[in-house]
């Protein structure tokens, strides 16, 4: 009776795995869409001032008046600093009455010469004077203009360095001065991009300070040279800044755009598989499970992908376009495994994604 009994549990145990069906697996899926995408190359890099000084001082002196305010615009010619030049201008005064009286002189000479009155060495000599006076004024002029610190072109001055009555040197720093706009953005390239590098190609600038916010410009510098250590070539962009929100020493994103659209398959980066061997997905299609009822079923299939643009990623074979794929759950598919689509929860991929910290 034992015997029997344990024979029965152990043939109702096998047809209970004959007949065992294993549940469908839940994922969410995705359309594999045919869209368009402007061939674009992405690079970091920093952004660099058009025109960018320190400011400095090439005479001695003491500093009598400053013209400008910490992080102030100014425009080219304005005064921003003043040394004293008390000393000089009384130079000045004394130099150019030397050089009027010497004028006044070499006028006489001339007269007296015409007459015979004189010699040609007296004439010579008094043309002397009078360049010699007429120098000594202009070097004490130059003197005076050179204590006088001008803005050489437009821009925005940097905190000064400089405080009034201050002794300073020759070469001592005063400020900052920087054009912010235009600015160039200046990165690097593989050497592979001169294929289609072009002067005067379109970029997008992003920066990670302002989220959201595109600048755009145009790349007017390639570098006539391949560094040798990275093999990678140097280019700049000019980018307008009016709003001024972009620095010199940011860092940057770019993205170097190419002059035509072109077709492509795309699917969310996250239904792809990666592995050594090759990367594959799994589309879901109509068939049935080990019961022969009809469900949705799972095939891997292996594809070749392409450029990557935010959450998508471009399949160039493998997969056309309207076919559906699993997303997210997709790790835990086999080949074959009857899937559960369930898309209520599932979160919208985007080509530009804005992730937001909290």
């Amino acid at each position: 009776m034992l015997v029997g009994i344990k024979a029965m549990q152990i043939g109702a145990m096998i047809d209970a795995g004959s007949s065992f069906v294993p549940p469908p697996e839940a994922v969410t899926s995705a359309k594999v869409e045919a869209v368009e995408w402007q061939a674009a190359r992405g690079a970091v890099g920093s952004i660099l001032a058009v025109r960018g000084v320190t400011l400095g001082a090439e005479m001695s002196g003491i500093v009598r008046e400053i013209g400008f305010e910490n992080g102030s615009v100014v425009k080219k010619g304005q005064v921003l600093l003043k040394l004293d030049t008390t000393s000089e201008s009384a130079q000045l005064t004394g130099a150019e009455a030397d050089a009027q009286l010497s004028q006044l002189t070499l006028a006489r000479v001339k007269k007296l010469h015409e007459q015979g009155a004189n010699t040609q060495s007296e004439l010579e000599s008094a043309q002397a004077r009078s360049v010699q006076a007429e120098a000594s004024a202009t070097n004490l002029r130059a003197i005076i203009s050179k204590k006088v610190i001008r803005a050489p072109f437009d821009g925005r001055i940097g905190i000064r360095q400089v405080e009034l009555g201050q002794v300073i040197s020759p070469g001592s720093p005063i400020a900052s001065l920087q054009s912010v706009d235009p600015v160039y953005v200046e990165f690097l390239l593989p050497q592979q991009a001169l294929l289609d590098a072009r002067v005067g190609q379109k970029v997008r600038v992003h920066v990670d300070v302002f989220p959201g916010n595109t600048w755009e410009g145009e790349l007017t510098t390639i570098n006539p040279e391949v560094e040798v250590s990275t093999r990678n070539v140097r280019m700049r962009a000019t980018v307008p800044n009016p709003d001024g929100r972009l620095l010199p020493g940011m860092f940057s994103n770019i993205e170097v755009l190419a002059e035509g659209k072109r077709n492509v398959v795309a699917i969310p980066a996250t239904a792809v598989l990666f592995a050594p061997y090759g990367d594959s997905v799994f589309v879901i299609v109509d068939g049935k499970d080990m019961a022969g009822k009809p469900s949705l079923v799972a095939q891997q299939r292996f594809v070749r992908l392409g450029e990557r643009r935010g959450d998508f990623v471009e399949v160039t074979s493998g997969l056309t376009a309207g076919e559906t794929v699993a997303n997210n759950g997709a790790f835990k598919l086999r080949n074959g495994a009857t899937v559960l689509v369930n898309d209520a929860l599932a979160p919208k991929p985007e080509a530009a994604p804005q992730p937001v910290d909290r």
